[in-house]
């Protein structure tokens, strides 16, 4: 079995995958906890618990950033975000006793398929990507969430998380297709 993961200090999104299937997709919400340790800790305790579910053979992370991009990531967040991915990473080698494997994002997408049209403005590439998956597999459900305020009050719309949660399917298929 393969544990997926595109990991975040805010959210890190997983998948867990019996050959090339999807048996479980979640989230692990990190933002209420301010820490680096809590957040760390906070992983490993659901890794922990992933871990006595399932028959964990492999795991596949989403690489982290190399570089600036302009108006994204300062070198704060970069060297933050670099050290939670290690940090995780480690965390997965000590309770699977094995070194997980970074897939770079763009190689991922590419591996299975996966065209994000920069030219098309009417969506993000993080929107892009879940509209993939869901076409992939229509069968998932996504968390979901009701406004309270605003001008869509009342309307049910897609949570952040369900981004990460589809970034990790990108990466577990991509393994898959990879090791082929």
């Amino acid at each position: 079995m393969l544990l997926s993961l595109d990991i975040s200090t805010s959210c890190t999104g997983y998948c867990i995958f019996d050959e090339d299937k999807l048996v479980d997709i979640g989230y692990i919400n990190l933002s209420k906890h301010k820490d680096f340790y809590e957040k760390a800790a906070r992983i490993k305790s659901v890794i922990t618990e992933i871990a006595k579910k399932f028959k964990i053979k492999d795991v596949a992370v989403e690489e982290n950033l190399q570089a600036f991009r302009p108006g994204l990531s300062s070198a704060k967040t970069l060297m933050t975000l670099a050290q939670f991915n290690g940090t995780v990473r480690w965390i997965c080698s000590e309770i699977f006793s094995l070194k997980p494997e970074s897939i770079n994002v763009n190689a991922a997408r590419k591996s299975v398929g996966l065209k994000i049209n920069k030219k098309d403005k009417t969506k993000n590439t993080k929107e892009k990507v879940l509209d993939w998956v869901m076409l992939q597999d229509p069968s998932l459900t996504w968390p979901t969430k009701v406004l309270k305020s605003g001008p869509n009050k009342g309307k049910t719309r897609i949570c952040n998380e369900s981004f990460d949660m589809a970034d990790a399917y990108v990466i577990g298929k991509a393994f898959f297709e990879m090791s082929k």
